[in-house]
């Protein structure tokens, strides 16, 4: 198992070179720079501010300055918000992010879970056609539409929740469920298809002859066999999450790190968006391997690939 994470690890560092690389280039080719919207400024206050974030050096020269500070933990100061370190503002809104995730990765799993085992166990009735509506049409709808209906709905019409806001429980459950609901029918289909799969293996109908009782059959073989395509989604599905949350902090108005992308890459924070990058990037290399490491541990096979 050792071996098989090492090798995972060794080929996430090329990966993560290479897509701070390519943030770095693409950044720079954008038409503009962190200050070009500043007006009344003068030429010389213009050239302090890009002497004093290094942007009036060779772009190899800033490339290699950027990477030096970074491996040393440091991401720089924001551009934008000038008083505030990169390192400072993900320290501050990275929990409000990582809570939303969690919650809506936690939503995800209970309604896709529970509405793909049901379905699985009746397949063509009406408990498998039923949930499996409702599936597809979460993956159809966005979250930006999703978002704005559970507002106009839940928020302005029956006045159950807040419309915006961090501050309590029930200002979680919205942005929860709107974050969640797409993942949480890709999980339902997934797990239906996973259980059908097993349940029409030899092994089954033998232990079934056995006596075996239907609780043992579903509990302990159906489920674990079954589950094996949904493990192997988490990986994508929690990175999906966790880029997602930026339109769903938009939206509800939280106050997590998404709000903070959205505006460095509107007035080219070159700081700030390279640090977010890097640390998604990051984040979903580790979620990445996670999910290969519990695949490895159910199916042994995968750790001889």
């Amino acid at each position: 198992m050792l071996r098989f994470i090492r090798s995972r690890l060794l080929e996430a560092i090329p990966v993560l070179f290479i897509i701070a690389t390519l943030t770095f280039v693409m950044i720079r080719l954008a038409p503009g720079g962190p200050f070009s919207d500043e007006r009344n400024v003068s030429p010389a206050t213009l050239a302090k501010l890009e002497s004093h974030y290094h942007l009036d050096e060779p772009l190899p020269v800033q490339y290699l300055t950027w990477w030096r500070k970074t491996l040393a933990g440091d991401l720089g100061p924001s551009m934008r918000y000038g008083a505030h370190s990169v390192n400072e503002i993900i320290g501050r809104t990275l929990p409000v992010s990582l809570e939303l995730g969690i919650l809506a990765i936690t939503f995800a799993l209970i309604i896709g879970l529970g509405a793909g085992i049901i379905a699985g166990l009746k397949p063509n009735t009406v408990t498998d056609y039923a949930p499996m509506s409702l599936a597809m049409l979460g993956i159809c709808i966005p979250t930006f539409v999703i978002g704005p209906l559970l507002l106009l709905l839940f928020a302005l019409h029956w006045q159950i929740f807040s419309v915006s806001g961090w501050d309590t429980a029930a200002d979680r459950i919205l942005p929860a469920v709107t974050l969640g609901a797409p993942y949480g029918a890709y999980i339902a289909r997934l797990t239906r298809a996973g259980m059908l799969e097993i349940l029409n293996q030899d092994f089954i109908r033998t232990a079934r002859a056995k006596g075996v009782s239907e609780f043992r059959i579903i509990y302990k073989h159906a489920l674990k066999g079954g589950l094996l395509p949904v493990i192997a989604f988490l990986g994508p599905a929690t990175a999906g999450l966790l880029s997602g949350s930026f339109v769903v902090e938009e939206i509800f108005d939280i106050p997590g790190l998404g709000q903070h992308f959205v505006n460095a890459a509107f007035n080219r924070d070159y700081t700030m968006i390279m640090g977010t990058v890097l640390l998604y990037a990051v984040m979903i290399v580790v979620f990445n391997l996670l999910v290969d490491i519990v695949q490895a541990a159910l199916n042994p096979r995968l750790r001889l690939e």
